[in-house]
This record gives C-alpha cells, sequence and structure tokens, in this order.
C-alpha cells in the first residue's frame, strides 16, 4: 500500500479526533484545521490545558487526553517536536484501540512514533488532515 493509500484509508475510517493544542485564536493553524475536521463531519475534542472547561466546535475542552473517556481513533498533535513523547505516551495508555497518532506539519518525534507502532498504531508524520483530505479527494 501506498503512503497515499495508508493516509487515505486513515482519513476514512477515524471518526472521532482529540487534537492536542487547539486555540481558540481563529487565526492559529489549530483552530482553523479543526473548524474544518469538525466541518468534513468528524467529531473533534480539543485538548488545551489553558482553555479546558470552555465549548469548542460542540465539545468541552479537555485539559489533557486523560480526561477523554471514551473511544478516539486519531490524536493530531499540534505541539512542539520536543513535547511530542508525552504526549504520544499519554494517548497510548488512555486509548487501548487508538488507529492513529497524526503529527501535524513541522512536528516529528521518531522515538515516539516509533513506541506508537510498536504497539500497532499508524503514524503519519509532518502532514496535515486539512491538506491531506482535499489531496486525496475524501
Amino acid at each position: 500500500m501506498t503512503e497515499d493509500e495508508t493516509i487515505a484509508q486513515i482519513l476514512r475510517k477515524t471518526r472521532v479526533i482529540a487534537l492536542v493544542g487547539w486555540s481558540p485564536k481563529p487565526d492559529r493553524p489549530s483552530h482553523r484545521v479543526a473548524a474544518y475536521l469538525v466541518q468534513r463531519g468528524y467529531r473533534v475534542i480539543p485538548v488545551n490545558p489553558g482553555q479546558a472547561g470552555q465549548i469548542a466546535l460542540g465539545e468541552t475542552v479537555r485539559a489533557s487526553l486523560s480526561e477523554i473517556s471514551g473511544h478516539v481513533d486519531m490524536v493530531d498533535i499540534f505541539r512542539r517536536s520536543e513535547e511530542v513523547g508525552p504526549v504520544v505516551d499519554e494517548a497510548l495508555a488512555q486509548f487501548p484501540e487508538l488507529g492513529c497518532i497524526w503529527m501535524q506539519l513541522g512536528v516529528r518525534d521518531d522515538a515516539a512514533a516509533a513506541r506508537a507502532m510498536a504497539r500497532g498504531v499508524a503514524v503519519v508524520v509532518n502532514r496535515c488532515p486539512a491538506i491531506e483530505i482535499p489531496r486525496l479527494g475524501l
């Protein structure tokens, strides 16, 4: 399977996305991508400790992944690369059936990616679903 086919498959199977690093500021990429994903029919759970408890995208903003109960298909990470490791570890601990760790444009942590892949979780690095969805015609 090509990388494009893998990404398309992930995006087709995903329904619930925890978006770590969501911003309430409309000009921030994390805000725009989250809004786009909701528009495309995904349930997006925003994660930002500074905004926890507020309502955004029809969801309560969570302080951390550990505050989310229920199934999450994808964790989309809008954090600096050096902050990815703990996010991935929390995601793996919190969501036993997690399908994908998605690291946004410019975000990369090879060790965290390897830990996720070792658990059978797909990893997408340095890409944006809001770019990939229209590019792949999804």
